[in-house]
């Protein structure tokens, strides 16, 4: 019978302020916005969510296993406005039964950008977990599961990962399924965990859907979907946000009581178990490998970047924060690195998107902006700021230089 790899998800950017063209501040970030959407979400998800977990695994002792990625930009939100969550992720940590993975720090799109500023962000990411939780991750995990054959070479010139985390796309799947281990090209190190993405998606999105066939989504019902993987593969990646639980669907839609419920329906048979990644990936063989030439995502129907790069706004406001990258970094002034670094986190492009999605209204969720095209007008003025404050920095150290 198969093992659950269960992931979560743990994101939320610094949000900026209403910014006009006029403006001068250098202070670009909505404090009251951010303190109140990560101390609602808390209350709604983080808090009560980490607790049924937590009381999960005691009740199972130990048999029930996680995995989270919480980006850099929510912990240091966590340290300033809800030290609490930080205390029971901590727990977590504790109990021996939960693994933190890598991403970049920053949630940020860095890899299709400067190789260089990619790097950076994942060894400051890694910094910080080993900080916070005294783990090192094995396990990659790229922003939005971003992911070619490329990524693989770059994580695993990185010299640290056993693993990478991605989508389960059909198209690079082909006959196979994503319950098996794979490997990336030319790689003898790393193995790829794909997402199974029709169950992980049954409970991330359909849960509440009345119009589904399947509602309502039981524990007991889910269960025996893992139980028909039954030889037709070794593990079942349920890779979801975290915000899944208690944001995306309400307390009062059963999405509680489901989780506490599924690892006892799950275990009942006596081969299948929980496993985190890193256990995952020391389990079992990898099966074959997975050839991916070309960037996939976990975004969306299409599974590609036109989330984030699907119209020339989004184009333009990549290019021109990514090619500010060799100037900020010559002034050497951390403030201005960080705020830089902070307005790389993908959702500023997110809420730029104009395609009509499949999905619903995923993008409109958590988005301060009325319009995309309020939110690059908001963007590229705080942008134009920042360049500017950059200029002067660059001003200053010549002059220093010179006298």
């Amino acid at each position: 019978m198969p093992t659950i790899c269960f992931y979560f998800q743990v994101h939320q950017p610094f949000r900026l302020r209403h910014y006009t063209v006029f403006e001068r501040s250098s202070s670009y970030f909505d404090e009251f916005k951010n303190a109140s959407v990560c101390r609602k979400v808390a209350n709604k998800c983080y808090l009560p969510t980490n607790r049924l977990l937590l009381e999960t695994i005691r009740r199972f002792d130990g048999r029930f296993r996680i995995a989270f990625s919480i980006t850099g930009v929510l912990l240091e939100q966590f340290e300033k406005y809800c030290p609490e969550v930080i205390s029971t992720f901590d727990a977590l940590a504790q109990t021996g039964c939960v693994e933190f993975l890598a991403e970049t720090y920053y949630h940020s799109l860095s890899f299709l950008y400067s190789p260089d500023e990619f790097v950076e962000q994942v060894e400051q990411h890694v910094q910080k977990i080993q900080d916070m939780f005294g783990q090192t991750p094995r396990i990659f995990r790229n922003t939005e599961l971003i992911y070619n054959n490329d990524l693989a070479h770059a994580v695993e010139s990185i010299g640290r990962f056993d693993g990478i985390i991605t989508e389960g796309a059909d198209h690079i799947l082909g006959h196979r399924n994503a319950n098996f281990v794979y490997r990336p090209p030319n790689s003898e190190r790393l193995k790829l965990l794909l997402k199974n993405y029709s169950l992980s998606d049954d409970i991330a999105f359909r849960f509440s859907n009345r119009h589904w066939e399947a509602f309502p989504l039981t524990a007991e019902k889910f269960a025996q979907w893992v139980n028909s993987v039954n030889g037709n593969g070794h593990v079942v990646n349920l890779f979801m946000d975290y915000e899944t639980f208690g944001e995306h669907q309400w307390e009062d839609t059963g999405i509680f009581q489901f989780m506490a419920h599924l690892p006892e329906m799950v275990l009942r048979h006596p081969d299948n178990n929980f496993m985190t990644p890193s256990e995952v990936v020391d389990a079992y063989p990898a099966m074959d490998v997975v050839d991916v030439p070309h960037i996939i995502s976990w975004a969306d129907t299409e599974r590609d970047l036109s989330a984030w790069l699907g119209n020339a706004m989004q184009s333009n406001a990549l290019h021109e924060v990514y090619r500010l990258e060799k100037m900020i970094k010559n002034v050497r002034d951390e403030r201005l690195l960080a705020d830089w670094r902070r307005l790389q986190t993908s959702d500023h492009f997110y809420y730029m998107c104009t395609k009509y999605f499949s999905d619903g209204d995923v993008h409109k969720y958590f988005n301060p902006y009325d319009s995309p095209y309020d939110s690059y007008i908001n963007f590229m003025n705080v942008l134009d700021n920042l360049k500017r404050r950059c200029n002067l920095l660059a001003a200053e150290r010549v002059s220093q230089s010179l006298a």
